[in-house]
């Protein structure tokens, strides 16, 4: 799963902590108002993790940033009987 944006991107010193725990881009150099706590990206992170996946991040300036994370897949079990 992907998600993009075309914003203003997101500094390589900035995305070593991305995904930590109330971490907030600084934006003082812009007229930018960004808002939330800093956890969501930290949620996502956990819960993909949490099923033992991978999340990271790819950002260029000026052209914006994209997410991406992967999540195993399962195997089904088809063993069991059908309910009539």
């Amino acid at each position: 799963m992907r998600v993009s944006d075309n914003g203003i991107g997101i500094p390589p010193e900035e995305q070593l902590h991305i995904f930590d725990d109330f971490y907030r881009v600084d934006k003082n150099d812009t007229n930018l108002q960004m808002g939330g706590m800093g956890v969501g990206l930290a949620i996502v992170r956990a819960l993909v993790e949490a099923y033992n996946g991978r999340i990271w991040l790819d950002s260029t300036i000026g052209r914006g940033s994209t997410f991406t994370f992967i999540l195993p897949a399962r195997q089904v079990d088809h063993s069991f009987a059908a309910v009539p």
